[in-house]
């Protein structure tokens, strides 16, 4: 099977996630996307972290009903932090059968050189960039990188996280099951009501 990784800490997932990963599903030739879920990245404060079973069990839930996109928590397995490199070797020998793509936006493109063994993922991976507004790729690209024309939406889950603790709506940002259960267990601190009772 082609397999495309989206990694990432979700914290939360949110529609900007799920439109993406959607259109690439839709235009690509993978079977199928896998948000893989970062207990701990690297490079990110693990201070504003969710614990990761709770925000897998927000991935799982955003992601019910689909065919194409799975919630996986290989990671969990893995030392943390999270290397990229690391959870490559590791599908690679679990999975001989399957191919792997990497799917990132462009802001961590232009990091991939701080990361473990970059040139080891530059060089084995097909890699898939959508853009993010502020971190355009101008570069000509190797064969096995390309950009993915994707619907840019300027949403993010420090914006979420941000209007939980200000007591805002985040309706529409994320699914409404998710948002649901981020209210129900008090999530990021979150005191509102629940806005769609």
């Amino acid at each position: 099977m082609k397999i495309g990784l989206y990694f990432g800490s979700f914290n939360p997932i949110h529609t900007g996630h799920l439109i993406i990963a959607n259109h690439i599903a839709n235009e690509s030739l993978l079977d199928e996307i896998w948000f893989v879920l970062s207990p701990q990245n690297p490079l990110k404060n693990s201070l504003t972290l969710l614990n990761e079973q709770h925000r897998f069990s927000l991935l799982k839930i955003a992601l019910e009903g689909s065919n194409k996109l799975k919630a996986s928590n290989i990671e969990f397995k893995l030392p943390k932090p999270s290397f990229t490199a690391d959870t490559l070797i590791y599908l690679t020998e679990k999975y001989p059968k399957n191919t792997f793509t990497i799917i990132i936006g462009s802001d961590s493109y232009q990091n991939i050189n701080k990361w473990k063994n970059y040139k080891y993922i530059t060089n084995n991976f097909n890699i898939l960039i959508f853009q993010r507004p502020s971190f355009i790729v101008n570069e000509i690209l190797p064969n096995n990188i390309q950009i993915v024309d994707a619907p840019l939406l300027e949403i993010s889950s420090t914006l979420i996280r941000k209007l939980i603790k200000e007591k805002k709506s985040i309706k529409y940002l994320v699914p409404d099951n998710v948002m649901e259960e981020i209210i129900e267990e008090n999530y990021y601190g979150n005191l509102l009501e629940n806005p769609s009772k």
